[in-house]
């Protein structure tokens, strides 16, 4: 995998992946930023959720879960002083179907933290990440 981060001024960045996406990085005014784009370590949180979330819905499919909507509300701490690790990073599953069954979505969170979130696997190394979820019926 390879990606490329272009500085565009300030503390403005383009990053481009290798499958040809784009994405605008920037800081606070306060850093020299514009405020004009996501900032690099909200950009590692989302990344985060949106493997995990590729995850769920991938085995929740897999096991014939009728998911209408899900989304995942993520909550992340930092350490105090530099380096501003993640120390805490919670996941909050809203998955919404007809008769979501708990104990396959249980199951399917489980899956992805465990073993197959790459992300959240690697962030666990620094950071204990938590899950949880509610079901509401379409």
């Amino acid at each position: 995998m390879k990606a490329r981060v272009k500085w565009i001024d300030g503390v403005a960045m383009l990053g481009e992946s290798e499958s040809g996406h784009g994405i605008v990085m920037d800081g606070p005014p306060d850093a020299g930023g514009r405020n004009v784009g996501v900032r690099p370590m909200e950009l590692l949180l989302l990344g985060m959720g949106g493997c995990t979330e590729f995850d769920v819905l991938s085995i929740l499919r897999k096991a014939r879960q009728q998911v209408t909507d899900c989304v995942l509300e993520l909550t992340a701490e930092r350490a105090p002083a530099d380096p501003k690790v993640f120390t805490s990073i919670h996941a909050h599953f809203i998955l919404t179907g007809r008769g979501l069954d708990p104990r396959q979505v249980e199951r399917a969170i489980k899956l992805s933290a465990d073993k197959y979130c790459s992300a959240s696997i690697m962030l666990g190394a620094v950071a204990t990440v938590t899950h949880d979820f509610e079901i509401r019926d379409a």
